[in-house]
């Protein structure tokens, strides 16, 4: 049975949340909101979705929490299994495919988590969005969650191929923040990482409300 004829769970259909990703030609940047969200119900104000797993490797999680978590918490597993063996980081392709692998695993019984895989490896930056069922695709942009819509329209209007992590960090910005004005369960907040050739890096406070205050007034 192919995961496109199962049926989708209820609650899979509903889940919060706006995650963003670019590729760059120096790098790859990832972004969520911080809504934490049970229903109509805010859980959590500043929930961490945009998750490191290795120096050079990171994750975006939507869906629901406890899923995603122990998601991560296998992934991280494999990662630091492969770096201590092989003397050397996970590939971000290889990272994608364990997660690919866990979810289809389970797809009579899925996880209701989605996520984008992130990082910069020797063949340089790399995403892959992995839905519930295991199917991965690999990315230049993409974003997920219920403020997706809003989300992709911001990222496909000003994405350009080969463009620099300097340009790409405030559109993913602009991306959330447009997700954030549209989408009850997108909100509250922020989260902005960088994953280059330096490793993983997340965007200060500071540049987050700079960026807050040149796209939060835009309709």
């Amino acid at each position: 049975m192919s995961a496109t004829s199962q049926k989708i769970p209820e609650q899979a259909r509903y889940h919060g949340t706006t995650t963003a990703g670019i590729v760059c030609s120096d790098g790859v940047v990832l972004a969520t909101d911080t809504r934490v969200t049970a229903g109509g119900y805010i859980a959590h104000k500043r929930g961490k979705k945009l998750i490191q797993i290795d120096r050079h490797l990171a994750v975006t999680i939507s869906g629901g929490v406890a899923d995603a978590q122990n998601v991560v918490d296998s992934l991280r597993y494999y990662a630091n299994s492969y770096r201590i063996e092989k003397g050397m980081p996970i590939p971000v392709k290889s990272a994608a495919r364990i997660v690919s692998n866990i979810l289809f695993g389970s797809r009579y019984y899925p996880y209701v988590a989605i996520f984008i895989i992130g990082g910069y490896d020797s063949s340089g930056g790399s995403i892959y969005n992995v839905d519930l069922f295991g199917s991965s695709i690999q990315e230049t942009v993409t974003s997920t969650g219920s403020g997706s819509p809003v989300a992709l329209g911001v990222l496909e209007q000003g994405f350009q191929e080969g463009m620099s992590v300097a340009k790409a960090v405030p559109l993913a910005a602009n991306a959330i923040i447009a997700a954030m004005r549209r989408n009850v369960y997108t909100g509250d907040n922020f989260d902005i990482a960088v994953i280059d050739k330096s490793g993983f890096k997340e965007v200060s406070e500071q540049e987050k409300g700079k960026l807050l205050a040149q796209f939060a007034g835009r309709s």
